[in-house]
């Protein structure tokens, strides 16, 4: 009779452990996917961030004449806003009728 139960004891205590394995592993998937859906915002944001950017200086380029000086300048008069945590604006003027180089670079976390 003791030979029983302790097969029965030893099934429960293998059942367990498989239970906290899959839930472990499903555990896993689930942080998988919101690492994905985090890093394709993040390069949603910074295609956004560039759309917004060049309309911004374009913008400024066909009513005033010029390319705006500094990111500050279209920041002040035509609205543009970002989040400066996520991401570093490098603003090269080249002359006043030359397109800026504009680097965007992803602040890391």
């Amino acid at each position: 009779m003791k030979r029983f139960v302790y097969r029965k004891q030893q099934g429960a205590q293998l059942r367990m452990i498989l239970s906290v394995c899959v839930f472990l592993l499903i555990g896993l998937v689930f942080l998988q996917g919101i690492s994905s859906i985090s890093a394709g915002t993040r390069k949603r944001q910074k295609e956004s961030l560039e759309n917004a950017i060049m309309r911004s200086v374009t913008h400024c380029y066909a009513v005033e004449g010029s390319y705006p000086a500094d990111l500050d300048y279209l920041k002040e008069n035509y609205g543009l806003t970002y989040d400066e945590t996520l991401f570093f604006v490098d603003y090269q003027m080249i002359g006043a009728n030359i397109l800026p180089d504009i680097t965007i670079i992803e602040r890391k976390e």
